[in-house]
């Protein structure tokens, strides 16, 4: 099947290539963070074993998503969410592992995967149920923003913020405010595909059919970004306390 998709895709089909890329990425990225495992001390393990998992299972969603493109031309809202409903909250339970250490207590964990869920499932319904009217993906995207908005200040501002300040370690407060760039920067990059779909506010700028290219670009840089950031704090602590 893969060989099939690869021999028909055309030269110049980029959400095709996009997709490839994206899996062979992520992939490679689980492999190394479940591997590296074994470089940093037992209380980082866990931290880099959901690294691995975040990046595990968007592999596997980019596998089934670039067949669907590749059999369909469609975009594989479905797939895509999926994946997201459960990489995203992993994500957040990584600012939770962290702030442990500090006295993060799972009433945060809880609150920032409700957040997450929230946040993914209004958007879910705001994409994958338009009627191709404005008022629809605004009402729903308004929805999930409440949410992002959430996450965004617990990390910048907030428990999670304050917890990092307390821990008594540069690595993890620089670590910490390098992962809320990317909840700042990198996830503010979905809203504005989600602007572009049919019906959106900015559906004039990006073609609704090139979004993908948008967003496997998005999830390769904050997934296997936000692995690093957590790859880099668990090497430097385990290397000071030697």
């Amino acid at each position: 099947m893969l060989l099939d998709i690869v021999t028909k895709m055309a030269p110049d089909d980029y959400v095709g290539f996009t997709f490839f890329i994206g899996y062979m990425a992520m992939a490679a990225a689980s492999v190394f963070f479940f591997f590296e495992r074994g470089s940093v001390d037992a209380k980082w393990k866990l931290s880099l074993l959901v690294s691995a998992l975040i990046t595990g299972i968007a592999a596997v969603h980019y596998g089934y998503m670039r067949d669907y493109w590749g059999a369909t031309g469609d975009s594989p809202t479905f797939f895509r969410y999926v994946d997201w409903i459960l990489t995203v909250p992993l994500m957040c339970i990584e600012f939770y592992l962290l702030t442990k250490l500090a006295g993060a207590k799972k009433s945060l964990l809880w609150k920032l995967i409700l957040a997450s869920t929230w946040m993914l499932v209004c958007g879910y319904i705001g994409e994958a149920f338009t009627d191709g009217s404005t008022g629809h993906s605004v009402q729903w995207g308004v929805l999930s923003t409440i949410g992002y908005l959430y996450i965004a200040y617990t990390v910048w501002f907030g428990e999670v913020a304050q917890l990092a300040e307390n821990s008594n370690s540069d690595v993890i407060k620089k670590g910490v405010r390098a992962l809320a760039w990317f909840v700042l920067v990198g996830w503010a990059i979905y809203p504005i595909g989600y602007m572009c779909m049919e019906g959106g506010w900015l559906s004039s700028v990006m073609a609704p059919e090139n979004v993908d290219v948008w967003y496997n670009l998005a999830d390769a840089i904050n997934k296997i970004g936000f692995g690093l950031v957590v790859y880099g704090i668990a090497i430097s602590e385990s290397k000071s306390n030697k």
